[in-house]
């Protein structure tokens, strides 16, 4: 156990990851910034004023507005967790990319944190772009809504240490199927981001706060996006720092136990 949580050694090489991933990046950029611009638009259409229509409003927010904050810390989520399980997972196993790199004077915690490092900036780039169209849409409020961009980042962070962590102990790619179906969906639908969590049973709301980190990015983004504040949004901040930090350093031990033995 103590060797799984030992701190890594990290310089600035790490961003030579860092750009290597955004060089490959932008060779398809057209086709990359497709999906997070429309995602946006087809979820608002749908949900946001379709069925929005009939639900009228949440708390007396209109339903498209109290929603429109929910699908970027789900496309935030989604950005880095694909992006560090399947995606890292392919240039490690695969492409053998992290072979290569070992071999130049990065060392393993240094390819894993730049590996993680640029699945906080999917998220950061994802977010960016639903947040322009959600703008467009009138459904935020400015400009404390901005500091979503920044923030974006830092629970792309979150989600990119723990995806890392599935990626270094699933056996192969087909297994990275799990924690999609047990994990990324539960938070999908019980995070707050269709409906609040206040309606659950008490118990499910303790469990969710405690465990879900997609919650306390949608409660982070929701204050945002409508300049509402409530107590509770420093404990969201706190446990988004220590868990990002746990993960981060239990990530890039397993990765280095899997690669190495």
């Amino acid at each position: 156990m103590h060797s799984y949580l030992k701190l890594p050694k990290v310089s600035g090489w790490a961003w030579k990851v860092w750009m290597r991933n955004k060089d490959v990046f932008m060779k398809t950029y057209r086709v990359n910034f497709i999906l997070p611009f429309l995602e946006p638009i087809l979820y608002l259409l749908a949900l946001g004023f379709g069925l929005g229509g009939y639900i009228g409003a949440i708390n007396g927010v209109p339903y498209a507005v109290f929603i429109a904050p929910g699908l970027i810390s789900i496309s935030i989520m989604n950005s880095a967790f694909f992006e560090c399980t399947y995606g890292s997972y392919v240039r490690m196993y695969y492409q053998k990319t992290f072979d290569a790199m070992i071999a130049t004077p990065l060392n393993l915690d240094e390819v894993i944190t730049g590996e993680i490092l640029w699945g906080a900036t999917k998220s950061l780039i994802n977010a960016s772009l639903m947040l322009l169209v959600i703008i467009a849409f009138g459904l935020v409020s400015l400009p404390t809504a901005l500091i979503i961009i920044p923030f974006s980042f830092i629970s792309g962070f979150l989600f990119s240490t723990i995806a890392m962590c599935f990626t270094a102990i699933s056996p192969n790619i087909n297994s990275l199927n799990y924690p999609v179906f047990l994990l990324i969906t539960p938070m999908f639908l019980f995070s707050g981001t269709f409906f609040p969590i206040s309606v659950l049973p008490q118990p499910v709301q303790y469990a969710s706060f405690a465990s879900l980190p997609l919650v306390h990015v949608v409660s982070i983004s929701r204050a945002l996006a409508m300049n509402r504040w409530d107590e509770l949004l420093p404990l969201n901040l706190i446990w988004i720092a220590i868990v990002s930090f746990v993960f981060y350093v239990l990530s890039v031990n397993l990765m280095k136990r899997r690669l190495i033995s």
